[in-house]
Protein backbone atom coordinates (compact mmCIF):
# COMPACT_ATOMS: atom_id res chain seq x y z
CA UNK A 1 0.00 0.00 0.00
CA UNK A 2 3.01 2.26 0.43
CA UNK A 3 3.32 2.84 -3.20
CA UNK A 4 -0.13 3.94 -3.95
CA UNK A 5 1.35 7.16 -1.45
CA UNK A 6 5.16 7.23 -3.19
CA UNK A 7 2.40 7.09 -6.49
CA UNK A 8 0.72 10.51 -5.71
CA UNK A 9 3.98 11.85 -4.18
CA UNK A 10 5.33 11.73 -8.06
CA UNK A 11 2.24 13.23 -8.72
CA UNK A 12 3.31 16.44 -6.35
CA UNK A 13 6.69 16.67 -7.21
CA UNK A 14 6.07 17.06 -10.88
CA UNK A 15 3.16 20.00 -9.96
CA UNK A 16 6.60 21.30 -7.60
CA UNK A 17 8.93 21.06 -9.83
CA UNK A 18 7.56 22.70 -12.69
CA UNK A 19 6.19 25.61 -10.33
CA UNK A 20 10.00 25.89 -9.67
CA UNK A 21 10.58 26.41 -13.22
CA UNK A 22 7.99 28.40 -14.46
CA UNK A 23 9.55 28.99 -17.77
CA UNK A 24 8.33 25.15 -18.40
CA UNK A 25 5.00 25.57 -17.20
CA UNK A 26 4.11 28.53 -19.32
CA UNK A 27 4.94 26.59 -22.18
CA UNK A 28 3.50 22.68 -21.45
CA UNK A 29 0.17 24.82 -21.53
CA UNK A 30 -0.06 25.54 -25.19
CA UNK A 31 -0.31 21.91 -26.50
CA UNK A 32 -2.97 21.22 -23.94
CA UNK A 33 -5.72 24.43 -25.13
CA UNK A 34 -4.61 23.94 -28.37
CA UNK A 35 -6.18 20.26 -28.01
CA UNK A 36 -8.83 21.40 -25.45
CA UNK A 37 -10.43 23.88 -27.78
CA UNK A 38 -10.58 20.61 -30.57
CA UNK A 39 -12.17 18.39 -27.40
CA UNK A 40 -14.83 21.08 -26.21
CA UNK A 41 -16.01 21.59 -29.40
CA UNK A 42 -16.50 17.68 -30.40
CA UNK A 43 -18.32 17.40 -27.03
CA UNK A 44 -20.37 20.08 -27.52
CA UNK A 45 -21.61 18.53 -30.70
CA UNK A 46 -22.09 15.15 -29.01
CA UNK A 47 -23.99 16.39 -26.14
CA UNK A 48 -26.49 17.68 -28.94
CA UNK A 49 -26.70 14.63 -31.07
CA UNK A 50 -26.78 11.80 -27.77
CA UNK A 51 -30.30 11.50 -27.66
CA UNK A 52 -30.94 10.59 -31.12
CA UNK A 53 -28.37 8.28 -31.18
CA UNK A 54 -29.30 6.57 -27.90
CA UNK A 55 -32.73 7.00 -29.61
CA UNK A 56 -32.02 5.13 -32.75
CA UNK A 57 -30.13 2.63 -30.93
CA UNK A 58 -33.20 1.81 -29.07
CA UNK A 59 -35.84 1.21 -31.59
CA UNK A 60 -37.57 -1.85 -29.51
CA UNK A 61 -38.69 1.30 -26.90
CA UNK A 62 -39.85 3.61 -29.13
CA UNK A 63 -43.44 2.02 -27.91
CA UNK A 64 -42.75 1.70 -24.24
CA UNK A 65 -45.20 4.49 -21.79
CA UNK A 66 -44.02 7.22 -19.89
CA UNK A 67 -41.75 7.32 -17.71
CA UNK A 68 -40.28 4.00 -18.36
CA UNK A 69 -38.81 4.88 -21.92
CA UNK A 70 -37.59 8.32 -20.57
CA UNK A 71 -35.91 6.18 -17.34
CA UNK A 72 -34.37 3.39 -19.68
CA UNK A 73 -33.01 6.13 -22.57
CA UNK A 74 -32.31 8.69 -20.17
CA UNK A 75 -29.75 5.85 -17.75
CA UNK A 76 -28.10 4.81 -21.70
CA UNK A 77 -27.23 8.39 -22.44
CA UNK A 78 -25.61 8.40 -18.99
CA UNK A 79 -23.73 5.55 -19.55
CA UNK A 80 -23.05 6.56 -23.21
CA UNK A 81 -21.43 10.16 -21.69
CA UNK A 82 -19.88 8.21 -19.05
CA UNK A 83 -17.70 5.71 -22.06
CA UNK A 84 -17.15 8.92 -23.70
CA UNK A 85 -15.49 10.31 -20.72
CA UNK A 86 -13.52 7.40 -20.17
CA UNK A 87 -11.95 7.51 -23.00
CA UNK A 88 -11.52 11.19 -23.51
CA UNK A 89 -8.96 11.17 -20.20
CA UNK A 90 -6.60 8.76 -22.17
CA UNK A 91 -7.48 10.47 -25.82
CA UNK A 92 -6.88 13.85 -24.56
CA UNK A 93 -3.53 12.97 -23.15
CA UNK A 94 -2.29 11.27 -26.36
CA UNK A 95 -3.31 14.15 -28.21
CA UNK A 96 -1.75 16.49 -26.20
CA UNK A 97 1.64 14.57 -25.81
CA UNK A 98 1.28 14.18 -29.80
CA UNK A 99 0.85 17.91 -30.20
CA UNK A 100 3.54 18.69 -28.05
CA UNK A 101 5.79 16.11 -28.59
CA UNK A 102 9.64 18.42 -29.03
CA UNK A 103 8.71 20.52 -25.52
CA UNK A 104 7.33 17.74 -23.97
CA UNK A 105 10.83 15.01 -24.65
CA UNK A 106 12.79 18.82 -23.75
CA UNK A 107 11.05 18.88 -20.65
CA UNK A 108 11.56 15.37 -19.16
CA UNK A 109 15.26 15.65 -20.17
CA UNK A 110 14.98 19.09 -18.18
CA UNK A 111 14.11 17.24 -14.91
CA UNK A 112 16.33 14.18 -15.55
CA UNK A 113 19.15 16.78 -15.90
CA UNK A 114 18.19 18.49 -12.47
CA UNK A 115 17.96 15.26 -10.85
CA UNK A 116 21.57 14.32 -11.86
CA UNK A 117 22.88 11.04 -13.72
CA UNK A 118 22.41 10.32 -16.89
CA UNK A 119 20.07 12.37 -19.49
CA UNK A 120 19.32 9.36 -21.99
CA UNK A 121 17.99 10.54 -25.37
CA UNK A 122 16.34 9.00 -28.06
CA UNK A 123 18.91 9.61 -31.03
CA UNK A 124 15.57 9.70 -33.49
CA UNK A 125 14.53 11.90 -36.19
CA UNK A 126 11.43 13.92 -34.62
CA UNK A 127 9.32 12.28 -37.42
CA UNK A 128 10.06 9.23 -36.56
CA UNK A 129 9.75 10.13 -32.53
CA UNK A 130 5.59 11.14 -33.68
CA UNK A 131 5.31 7.77 -35.64
CA UNK A 132 6.24 6.06 -32.81
CA UNK A 133 4.54 8.23 -30.56
CA UNK A 134 1.02 7.90 -32.66
CA UNK A 135 1.26 4.34 -33.43
CA UNK A 136 1.93 3.14 -28.95
CA UNK A 137 -0.83 5.66 -28.35
CA UNK A 138 -3.26 4.17 -31.02
CA UNK A 139 -2.71 0.74 -29.40
CA UNK A 140 -3.36 1.61 -25.63
CA UNK A 141 -6.60 3.77 -27.44
CA UNK A 142 -7.70 0.53 -28.37
CA UNK A 143 -7.21 -1.29 -25.01
CA UNK A 144 -8.84 1.73 -23.45
CA UNK A 145 -12.10 0.94 -25.95
CA UNK A 146 -12.07 -2.27 -25.39
CA UNK A 147 -11.95 -2.16 -21.53
CA UNK A 148 -14.65 0.87 -21.79
CA UNK A 149 -17.20 -1.47 -23.78
CA UNK A 150 -16.67 -4.27 -21.32
CA UNK A 151 -17.73 -1.30 -18.41
CA UNK A 152 -20.43 -0.17 -19.85
CA UNK A 153 -22.24 -3.63 -20.51
CA UNK A 154 -21.02 -4.43 -16.58
CA UNK A 155 -22.68 -1.07 -16.05
CA UNK A 156 -26.46 -2.89 -16.42
CA UNK A 157 -26.03 -4.97 -13.31
CA UNK A 158 -27.49 -3.75 -10.54
CA UNK A 159 -25.68 -2.42 -7.14
CA UNK A 160 -22.37 -3.68 -8.64
CA UNK A 161 -22.73 -0.92 -11.82
CA UNK A 162 -23.18 1.74 -9.68
CA UNK A 163 -20.66 0.82 -6.96
CA UNK A 164 -17.82 -1.49 -8.30
CA UNK A 165 -17.80 -0.33 -12.12
CA UNK A 166 -16.81 2.83 -11.47
CA UNK A 167 -14.18 2.63 -9.44
CA UNK A 168 -12.48 -0.30 -12.01
CA UNK A 169 -12.96 2.39 -14.52
CA UNK A 170 -11.31 5.06 -12.44
CA UNK A 171 -7.99 2.09 -11.47
CA UNK A 172 -7.87 1.49 -15.49
CA UNK A 173 -7.49 5.27 -16.66
CA UNK A 174 -5.52 5.50 -14.38
CA UNK A 175 -3.49 3.12 -15.41
CA UNK A 176 -3.03 3.97 -18.93
CA UNK A 177 -2.85 7.41 -18.08
CA UNK A 178 0.43 6.98 -16.32
CA UNK A 179 1.47 4.70 -19.22
CA UNK A 180 1.10 7.66 -21.82
CA UNK A 181 2.91 9.83 -19.42
CA UNK A 182 5.90 7.90 -18.34
CA UNK A 183 6.26 6.70 -22.32
CA UNK A 184 7.46 10.32 -22.93
CA UNK A 185 10.61 9.19 -20.47
CA UNK A 186 10.77 5.78 -21.00
CA UNK A 187 10.54 6.08 -24.62
CA UNK A 188 13.69 8.32 -24.64
CA UNK A 189 15.63 4.93 -22.73
CA UNK A 190 14.85 2.82 -25.87
CA UNK A 191 11.49 1.51 -23.40
CA UNK A 192 9.36 -0.22 -26.20
CA UNK A 193 5.25 -0.45 -25.34
CA UNK A 194 5.56 -3.50 -25.27
CA UNK A 195 8.20 -3.53 -21.91
CA UNK A 196 6.15 -0.21 -20.23
CA UNK A 197 3.05 -2.36 -19.86
CA UNK A 198 5.01 -5.13 -17.37
CA UNK A 199 7.04 -2.81 -16.04
CA UNK A 200 4.52 -0.71 -14.64
CA UNK A 201 2.27 -3.88 -13.88
CA UNK A 202 5.30 -4.93 -11.56
CA UNK A 203 4.58 -1.49 -9.88
CA UNK A 204 0.81 -1.48 -9.98
CA UNK A 205 0.16 0.13 -6.74
CA UNK A 206 2.74 3.40 -7.42
CA UNK A 207 0.82 3.39 -11.25
CA UNK A 208 -2.17 3.92 -9.45
CA UNK A 209 -1.32 6.17 -7.11
CA UNK A 210 0.22 8.75 -9.37
CA UNK A 211 -2.89 8.01 -12.58
CA UNK A 212 -5.73 7.60 -10.13
CA UNK A 213 -5.79 11.06 -8.61
CA UNK A 214 -5.23 12.88 -11.76
CA UNK A 215 -7.54 11.60 -13.41
CA UNK A 216 -10.02 12.81 -11.53
CA UNK A 217 -8.53 15.92 -11.76
CA UNK A 218 -8.55 15.73 -15.69
CA UNK A 219 -12.19 15.37 -15.44
CA UNK A 220 -12.67 19.19 -14.48
CA UNK A 221 -12.55 21.46 -16.77
CA UNK A 222 -9.47 23.21 -17.85
CA UNK A 223 -7.68 21.70 -15.27
CA UNK A 224 -5.97 18.92 -17.27
CA UNK A 225 -4.64 21.99 -19.58
CA UNK A 226 -2.60 23.13 -15.83
CA UNK A 227 -1.86 19.88 -14.88
CA UNK A 228 -0.24 18.41 -17.97
CA UNK A 229 3.34 19.93 -17.60
CA UNK A 230 3.96 19.12 -14.28
CA UNK A 231 2.15 15.28 -15.26
CA UNK A 232 4.84 14.96 -17.74
CA UNK A 233 7.49 16.06 -15.32
CA UNK A 234 6.36 13.83 -12.28
CA UNK A 235 5.94 11.00 -15.06
CA UNK A 236 9.39 11.57 -15.71
CA UNK A 237 10.47 11.48 -11.71
CA UNK A 238 8.18 8.34 -11.56
CA UNK A 239 9.98 6.57 -14.62
CA UNK A 240 13.38 7.39 -13.12
CA UNK A 241 12.57 5.13 -10.12
CA UNK A 242 10.89 2.38 -12.42
CA UNK A 243 14.09 1.86 -14.06
CA UNK A 244 16.24 2.83 -10.80
CA UNK A 245 17.79 5.56 -11.98
CA UNK A 246 16.94 7.25 -9.28
CA UNK A 247 18.16 5.67 -6.72
CA UNK A 248 22.06 5.84 -7.93
CA UNK A 249 21.64 9.34 -9.91
CA UNK A 250 25.40 10.84 -9.67
CA UNK A 251 26.57 7.89 -7.57
CA UNK A 252 27.15 5.65 -10.36
CA UNK A 253 25.58 2.98 -7.85
CA UNK A 254 22.77 1.85 -9.56
CA UNK A 255 23.44 -1.00 -12.55
CA UNK A 256 21.80 -0.64 -15.77
CA UNK A 257 18.98 -2.81 -15.91
CA UNK A 258 18.46 -3.08 -12.13
CA UNK A 259 14.98 -1.77 -10.43
CA UNK A 260 14.69 -0.55 -7.46
CA UNK A 261 14.32 -3.41 -4.26
CA UNK A 262 15.75 -5.79 -6.78
CA UNK A 263 13.21 -5.61 -9.90
CA UNK A 264 14.86 -6.38 -13.43
CA UNK A 265 13.76 -3.60 -15.80
CA UNK A 266 13.75 -4.58 -19.05
CA UNK A 267 17.34 -3.61 -21.01
CA UNK A 268 16.33 -1.19 -24.16
CA UNK A 269 15.72 -2.76 -26.92
CA UNK A 270 15.28 -6.15 -24.87
CA UNK A 271 12.39 -8.79 -24.77
CA UNK A 272 9.48 -8.33 -21.73
CA UNK A 273 9.42 -10.53 -19.51
CA UNK A 274 7.28 -13.56 -20.80
CA UNK A 275 5.35 -14.09 -17.60
CA UNK A 276 3.74 -10.73 -18.25
CA UNK A 277 3.42 -10.55 -21.57
CA UNK A 278 -0.64 -11.75 -21.43
CA UNK A 279 -1.95 -9.08 -19.03
CA UNK A 280 -2.80 -5.95 -20.24
CA UNK A 281 -2.97 -4.22 -16.90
Amino acid sequence: MRDLGVGFGYLVKGQRWVGAHGRWFGFGLLPGLVTLVLYAAALIGLSYGADDLISWATPFADDWSSPWQGLFRGFLTALFFALVLFVAVIAFTAVTLLVGQPFYESLSEAVDRSEGGDVPESGLPLLRELWISARDSLRILGRVVLYGVLLFALGFIPVVGQTVVPVLGFCVSGFFLTEELTAVALQRRGIELAQRLPLLRRRRLLTLGFGVPLTLAFLVPFVAVFLMPGAVAGATLMARDLTGAGAGAGSGDAEPGSGPAGRTVPAPGGPAPAADVPRDW
